[in-house]
């Protein structure tokens, strides 16, 4: 039996979801969570086997989240279900730990598969994803992008700044000092070229980083 928490904010998918994977006996849903933070705290109240896990969200992203329920358990079989399937978050999320990336187009049959074989310890990369991942490392292929030269924590700040969030709360978040993520908030204006948070957001959006408004 396979425990699987579901991370998504958006209540219809989670329950989407669940009734999709009802029908599969071998995976027992033990939650759902609607935050990375929730997530965090479910994962070690119930201890699952995987988290199927949303990348854009509220709060804790995706990035952030993944990172932190790694530290907190090596083994445990974290898979990316998002609407994303271009640079640089497969790329990032693969690094921060998780085993698995899949796109929300894929097949039923596909997220199962690569549920069991997350809970089996080993890796599974969506068709569409590993598409976009080959492309991206043949000569011409990839776009350069400013945003390939964002530390993983840099870019979690900038998705934060992206949203909204003032500098106090992006610290509360990730556990910072307000003076601490102000330096990122400098060094991600600094790498991008850009002055303030609305010609960042305008490049992010320019590059698939974040979805217009």
């Amino acid at each position: 039996m396979i425990r699987l928490l579901i991370v998504d904010d958006h209540e219809l998918v989670r329950v989407g979801l669940r009734e999709i994977l009802a029908d599969y006996p071998q995976i027992e849903i033990v939650g759902e969570a609607g935050s990375g933070e929730t997530a965090l705290r479910l994962t070690r109240e119930l201890w699952p086997d995987v988290v199927l896990l949303d990348i854009s969200m509220p709060g804790l992203s995706g990035l952030e989240t993944t990172s932190r329920l790694k530290q907190a358990r090596s083994s445990l079989g974290v898979l990316i279900l998002s609407v994303h399937a271009d640079p640089p978050y497969p790329e990032r999320l693969m690094k921060a730990g998780a085993s698995g990336y899949l796109t929300k187009d894929c097949s039923v049959s596909e997220l199962v598969q690569a549920i069991r074989t997350v809970a089996r310890g080993s890796r599974h990369i969506g068709s569409t994803v590993a598409q976009t991942m080959a492309l991206g490392i043949l000569p011409g292929g990839k776009q350069s992008s400013p945003f390939d030269d964002l530390s993983t924590r840099e870019m979690e700040v900038m998705l934060m700044l992206a949203e909204g969030q003032r500098i106090a709360d992006i610290a509360d978040t990730m556990h910072l000092s307000p003076k601490t993520v102000a330096t990122y908030k400098y060094r991600i204006f600094e790498k991008l070229d850009t002055r303030n948070d609305v010609a960042m957001t305008r490049m992010a959006m320019r590059y698939g980083i974040v979805a217009p408004a």
